[in-house]
């Protein structure tokens, strides 16, 4: 079994935020590989399916960003699943809009829900770091996090969770570097390159 866990904040007013893009991506990777329907576990939404011959369990911890690790272990445990075997999709402030890194274990930069994680469970699982870019002050880094997308950022916050359910059989099979590479032809090839070469900038 093989945990895939966005980071996010639960309830609807929390659902479009940069901060929420963790679950946005682990949802789109639920509806793609036709998951069991969400149901409460785990304190937190959970369903699980099949990717790449792979029992997966997808999970959207509901104890708020700052407990993430609570949910994650409670699963973990359950499962007996292997800390390589687990999954963190989350938001990334210090990389662009639209730009896809993974790193297994390392520091947690400043990331609230990264840190309750290693508190809990242990520091080597899999970080997919999603970035959403910085707005430049750390002063206005909170405001940022829990702000909406806003309506032109929202082509490449959908390219980015529609690259995640697609590429998602090599995170199933921990081919992460070659994810890691497909994504950034994924999303170049729908005009999100870097912002050194022609093509459409994320807004």
């Amino acid at each position: 079994m093989l945990l895939f866990t966005g980071l996010g904040n639960p309830g609807s007013k929390y659902a479009g935020n940069r901060h929420n893009i963790g679950f946005m991506a682990v949802d789109a990777i639920a509806r793609r590989h036709r998951f069991t329907p969400w149901r409460r576990r785990f304190q937190g939404a959970a369903c699980e399916g099949e990717i790449e011959g792979q029992k997966v369990l997808a999970l959207l911890p509901e104890t708020f960003m700052n407990e993430s690790g609570r949910a994650v272990a409670e699963a973990q445990r359950f499962y007996k699943i292997e800390l390589r075997d687990v999954f963190a999709f989350h938001d990334e402030l210090d990389l662009p809009p639209a730009k896809i890194r993974y790193k297994v274990g390392g520091g947690n930069a400043g990331h609230n829900g990264l840190r309750s994680i290693t508190a809990h469970c242990g520091n080597d699982y899999a970080r997919i770091r999603l970035g959403i870019g910085h707005p430049g002050d750390k002063a206005l880094v909170h405001h940022y996090v829990l702000s909406d997308f806003a309506k032109a950022e929202r082509d490449w916050v959908e390219a980015v969770c529609e690259g995640c359910a697609d590429l998602a059989g090599l995170l199933a099979t921990h081919r992460l570097d070659e994810f890691q590479n497909r994504m950034h032809l994924f999303l170049e090839a729908r005009g999100f390159g870097p912002p050194d070469k022609p093509g459409k900038k994320p807004g």
